[in-house]
């Protein structure tokens, strides 16, 4: 299946353009999380209390969010599950250093407000077939201290997978490729984070798993491309790198964009039909993998051509050629040989 009949675009030529676009996303979204609003941290990373209750007719979530104390300004109130389920989770942040107590009690207030409020009397046990409605279907306490851990460890896991991959290549093809591999991946995971930003999309579990995801993707879509670059090293020999890195792109160019295509509309389903839940995990999938692409195809490759620079490959030596009158006068003899 060819979506592009003998493409030949001039990919190289469009490198520091491409660079230069990668640079102002990057630098804004740093200044929005820096100096702008930030990004918000989900009661995994910042720690608080999270509470899934199931109501006996359709939620009206800015109620319920008027009747949580402070008027929900520490909290967030969005539908869970399938919205025939009725069900509603609210997540309510640690303030400062709270112990175990103090948050388990976050709950309690939560149920209480909930039916001071007119939402339903909410009954403060876990829902069971005898009462399934108007009941806590879970809860769950994270403290500060364990957020704190998990935004830790999720940070060393994604560092972590950056250093292998970074040996992984070098190891394989050169280590200017494993540089131009680790850019590109960096390049989209800060993309992505600025656009979770932009977004207001929560840092939770979900997105750091959907992060690591891109890493893997993307880097999967550059080793193809690095392949392509390393066999057209050999048969084209006495070209430049540039046209060696432009004609290995175009070749892959079909490639990279229906495996690209084929994934974004199973993320896009999921973005859709997902629920809440997904979301977060959907939106980063589907900005990892435009992303991805288009940094295999301008970042990984431009990084490696401005890494060797624009001299020529090297070729190697050609046998020796003899003369054509030596190679007649053989050619005579062994005729004359097969004559007589």
């Amino acid at each position: 299946m060819h979506i592009f009949k003998n493409p030949n675009f001039d990919f190289v030529r469009w490198k520091w353009q491409a660079i230069a676009l990668s640079w102002i996303i990057i630098l804004t979204g740093v200044w929005y999380i820096w100096f702008g609003p930030g990004m918000a941290k989900s009661v995994e990373f910042s720690g608080g209390t999270i509470v899934i209750v199931k109501l006996d007719h359709q939620p009206n979530l800015d109620q319920i969010r008027g009747a949580l104390p402070g008027a929900g300004a520490n909290a967030v109130v969005q539908s869970y599950g399938d919205p025939a389920a009725n069900q509603v989770m609210i997540r309510v942040h640690s303030v400062g250093a709270e112990s175990g107590t103090s948050l388990s009690s976050a709950a309690d207030t939560v149920v209480a407000s909930l039916s001071k409020s007119g939402v339903g009397q909410i009954s403060a046990s876990t829902c069971t077939p005898q009462h399934p409605v108007n009941c806590i279907v879970s809860t769950r306490i994270v403290g500060p201290t364990v957020g704190a851990e998990l935004q830790q460890r999720g940070i060393l896991a994604t560092v972590f997978a950056l250093g292998g991959i970074l040996l992984y290549i070098a190891f394989r093809f050169q280590f200017s490729f494993a540089v131009g591999a680790v850019v590109a991946t960096v390049h989209d995971l800060l993309i992505t984070l600025s656009f979770l930003a932009f977004f207001h999309y929560e840092m939770s579990l979900n997105v750091i798993a959907a992060v690591l995801t891109i890493t893997g993707y993307s880097m999967n879509d550059t080793i193809v491309i690095y392949d392509r670059i390393r066999e057209n090293m050999r048969s084209m020999r006495r070209d430049d790198l540039a046209t060696i890195v432009n004609t290995a792109v175009n070749q892959m160019l079909d490639r990279t964009m229906i495996t690209g295509g084929l994934t974004m509309l199973s993320v896009i389903a999921l973005y859709f039909f997902g629920g809440e839940v997904l979301r977060g995990f959907a939106f980063t999938m589907i900005v990892g993998i435009i992303t991805g692409t288009y940094s295999s195809v301008f970042i990984a490759a431009a990084i490696v051509l401005i890494w060797q620079g624009r001299a020529p490959v090297k070729v190697a030596p050609a046998a020796p050629v003899a003369p054509a009158g030596r190679q007649t006068g053989k050619s005579s003899a062994k005729a004359n040989k097969r004559a007589s």
